[in-house]
Order: structure tokens, then sequence, then C-alpha cells
């Protein structure tokens, strides 16, 4: 089911093509236009306009102060639009791809208009197409932007504005698509991250790209005395000026609009971007750094008024590595601490030069800066009565943060806590990685003994990367109290979890949610038309 959000986003985007299309396909003011261009203007104007509105909203989803606002303001942002503020980054994406999408139609559609003015231009039959374009040539009223018989549209796509930033827009978004598959994203993370800065010269050459005005129309005045349903019949008596009732038509350049559209995202986003710089210049004090197995480094830092909720995460640079590279962490301490940690796992050139730099005999602490913390879906656990947690290798972190809370409730005795279970699934690939998160799980799981909530935290491991003999020396070993691998009262499976049977356990243990779930399915899979299936949900209640 597409969230709410998409479907209006895609509403609105039908509508504004289907109004601008209609528009310049039969609006009076560019008949003279469609003339020369015939079919192609109103496809290379509709999707103009589908262009300018989602790039207006391009950069909304990654202004992730004022998601974190939205996500804490429980007035204005209650749990369904919470949900839809989850899919930011989603829908980032959408909107670039309804980009590249109409991009694709604006360019062929543009490509089509040059052919036709050029070659209304050189026509030498004296048809309309061919007398509109040699209409005030010399006084600034002109339809047709070719002046020449021997211009081409590969020469005019160099050598006018909107050909020029027509194309740097296109290689900028070329270029930031491309870097942002996920082989690349992950696997180069600095390659992503530094084409993706060349938003900045698209909207700069998205804002100029239209000031020319070469795309034109009649002039309102013009519309006035020479209306082509009854002048355009006389376009043979123009050159002459021997037209009594119609002059000769005059045209201007369509506005540039797209700095309307773009100019306050792009405001909000540079005050976004300044607010995250003033606040990353805040003192960050290395406290401590600890290495895992899996090569995996902790941090525990330490920064002034830093206030966080559980699964958040922020942004890390360090000046000594590269000064203008920011990578995201989750964030893997509670709330209730002093300290905040992340736990980094070498994945690129930055990861890996950062954990060297702790590997040494004698480390120097470097400098570190934090922007954040920003808000996840995370933030939500403890708003549910039963919380289903999944992680698999690092991405276990958010879940870190809500285990240490937890713990840290019970500590205190906090009565408002309202989950009441957790399933926590962890899938890893080497038993190593297990090692940094064994000491948490064993902490829960004494104090949840000790504090009579025993049943509270249902956790499996699951490890995917095993060998014949691992198997054999876990069976042989199967009787005894803790698990081999991890030294954890809950055994450790072998191979990845059977969802369907996980899913069927919870539902089974919890009738509430059962009875929601299958109250669901009746409604869906009963017929609108009542004389066929209709599905009627009962429930028990004593």
């Amino acid at each position: 089911v597409l969230p709410l959000t998409t479907v209006a986003w895609l509403g609105v985007n039908i509508s504004l093509f289907v109004v601008y299309f209609l528009t310049f396909d039969r609006g009076e003011k560019y008949f003279y236009t469609r003339q020369i261009l015939g079919s192609a203007l109103p496809w290379a104007r509709a999707s103009a306009k589908c262009l300018n509105f989602n790039s207006m909203l391009i950069l909304l989803p990654v202004c992730r102060n004022l998601l974190s606002f939205l996500r804490g303001s429980c007035w204005c942002c209650r749990r369904t639009m919470r949900k839809q503020l989850d899919h930011n980054l989603t829908f980032h994406k959408l909107v670039a791809y309804m980009i590249a999408l109409h991009s694709a139609v604006h360019i062929i559609a543009h490509l089509l208009n040059f052919e036709w003015y050029n070659r209304a231009k050189q026509a030498t039959d004296g048809d309309l197409a061919s007398t509109l374009s040699h209409l005030h040539e010399d006084d600034g009223l002109w339809l047709n932007p070719i002046h020449s018989n021997t211009t081409t549209p590969l020469y005019v796509a160099f050598t006018t504005i909107p050909g020029i930033t027509g194309v740097i827009i296109t290689l900028c978004f070329i270029l930031m698509v491309t870097s942002s598959m996920e082989f690349i994203r992950r696997n180069y993370f600095e390659v992503f991250w530094y084409t993706h800065h060349l938003f900045v010269i698209y909207f700069l050459g998205l804002v100029i790209h239209g000031i020319a005005g070469l795309v034109r129309g009649q002039t309102d005045k013009s519309l006035e005395e020479s209306n082509p349903k009854l002048c355009a019949g006389q376009y043979t008596e123009w050159a002459q000026g021997n037209s009594t009732h119609c002059k000769v038509p005059e045209f201007q350049g369509l506005p540039a609009e797209s700095w309307k559209w773009v100019l306050a995202p792009i405001i909000l986003y540079a005050f976004e971007r300044a607010l995250r710089i003033w606040r990353s210049c805040q003192k960050v004090v290395v406290v401590k750094a600890i290495m895992h197995p899996s090569n995996v480094l902790e941090l525990q830092l330490y920064k002034k008024g830093f206030n966080m909720e559980v699964g958040q995460y922020v942004f890390l640079n360090c000046p000594s590595i590269y000064y203008l590279e920011w990578h995201p962490f989750t964030l893997t301490s509670a709330p209730e601490e002093k300290l905040f940690s992340v736990h980094i796992r070498a994945a690129g050139d930055w990861t890996e030069a950062l954990i060297d730099n702790f590997k040494q005999p004698n480390p120097v602490m470097p400098r570190i800066e934090v922007d954040g913390p920003f808000g996840t879906a995370s933030e939500d656990v403890f708003q549910y009565e039963v919380a289903m947690l999944v992680g698999a290798g690092i991405g276990v972190t958010p879940f870190a943060s809500v285990l240490k809370s937890i713990w840290y409730k019970f500590q205190h005795g906090d009565q408002g806590l309202q989950t009441k279970t957790i399933y926590f699934y962890w899938i890893c690939r080497e038993t190593g990685a297990f090692a940094w998160f064994r000491d948490l799980l064993a902490s829960l799981e004494q104090e949840m003994d000790e504090s009579g909530r025993a049943g509270m935290l249902s956790y499996h491991l699951y490890l995917t990367g095993w060998n014949s003999s691992m198997v054999g020396h876990a069976a042989v070993n199967f009787d005894r109290s803790t698990d081999m691998v991890t030294g954890l009262r809950q055994k450790t499976f072998f191979g990845r979890p059977m969802w369907s049977n996980e899913f069927s356990a919870v539902a089974a243990a919890h009738p509430r949610a059962l009875a929601k779930t299958l109250q669901k399915y009746c409604h869906q899979h009963s017929s609108l038309d009542p004389r066929n299936v209709q599905f009627y949900f009962n429930k028990e209640n004593f």
C-alpha cells in the first residue's frame, strides 16, 4: 500500500502535467507557437512544470532538523504522520526518479522543438510556420529564436543560456543519480558524497535556465489586436502590411518561473546547513575508544547540552582525515547516560582510517565533530505494548540504544513503560560480531530475572556464517546451560529465521494483535459486491 504522502504527490504530478499540457495545447496565446512546434510544445512545458514541482520537493526529505522537529512535535505529528516521516529517503528517491522521467521528456521535446524551429526557418514555401519564423527579426518581438539558416540544434544547445544550463544540470543530475546506486553508495561512499553536492550547481542552473525566454507566446495586447482564430488566415498579408483588421502578431518570452518554485526550499535548506555547521562546531570530547572484535570501534563521547532519544543517529566528522566528509552513525547509548556512544565498523576509506588511528600503540585522540542527533523510527518503540526488533550485523546498533534504555528504566523503576514484550532478532555473519553486544544482553537477562520480568525480552541470535564442524560442536554441547557461541542462555540458531513461523508464533502469543490482523484480512478479501464472497469477523470477549 502506498503511503498517503506518495499518493498525494503522484496526484499533484498528474494534475500539474494535465493542466499545463492542456494550457499549451489549447490556449490561444500559444496558437502561433504550435504552428511551428506542434505537440512538442505542450510536452516540453508540462514536463517543465513537473520538474519545478519536484525540484521544490527534493530537498525537503533531507532537511533532517526539520524532520526531527516534526517528529518531536506531537501536537502536529501523530503516529500516522510520524510513519510518513520514516519514509523520507524513499520519498527523496522517488522524487529523483520523477525528475529523471520529466527531464527525459523535457529534453526530447526540446530537441524536437529546435528541429521544428530550424525547419520552419529554412522553409521557403511561404506557409504559416515559415512566415512566423521571419517576423520581427530585428525588434525583439520574434517567435522563432533561430535567426540564421545555418544554425543547428547542437549549436543552439551550446551557445544559448537554456542550452548550456540544460546540458550542465542534466550532467549533474546523471552523476548524482548514478553515484546513488546502492553498490557505489555502500562501497565507495566518498564518490556518492562528493557527487551529491553537485546539487548546488543543479539548482543554480535550474534558476537561470529559463531567463532567456526562447519559447514564446503571443503578448496579451497582440492577442486582442490579432486574435489567431480570426487572423491566422491572413498571414500572407502580414509582410505586405495590407491587413486592415488584424495587425502583425507580436510575441514575448515566457517568464522564468523556476526560482519561484525552489526559492523557499533553498532558503530552508541553507538555514538547515547553517544550523548544522553551528552545532557541529561545538566542542566534543572523546572520553574512551574501545576496539571490539570484527574490527568494530566504539567511541564514547561527551558534548555539552547533547540530548537524544533511543535509536537516533548523528553525523561524525574527523577533520584530520578529511574536513568535508560527514558520515552517519546510529547512537548505541541510552538517553539516560551522560555519555553518548557509536559503534563504527570498517566499511570504506574513512572508517578504515579512523579505526587504524585507534589501533596504534599510543593513539592520538583526533578531533571529532558531531552533528545531530536526528530522529528515526526507533524512537516510537516504547509506544507499543509488543515490539519486534530485527537487526543484521552492525545494523543492530539502534537496538543497542533501545535495550540499554530498557535496562535503565528497570534500574529506576519506571512505571510509565508501556512496552510489555520485546522480540529481538539479530542476524550476524560471524561469531566475533556477537562479542561487543553480549555483555548488554547478559546484563538484561540478569536484571529481568531479578525484577521478575524474565519473559519480557525474547531474543533470537542467528549465525549465517557457519560450517558443519561448528554445528556438530553446538549439538554435542546443546545441554549446557549457556550457549557455546555467545555464553548466553539463549541458544544461537544457525541459518536465517523462518519469518512465517516467527510471525505466527508472535501472533499466537498475543491474540489481540492476531485479532486485528484477522479483521484486516476479512475486510481486505471481502468483495464489494454483496452477491459475492463476504468475510465476517467475530471475536469472543470474556
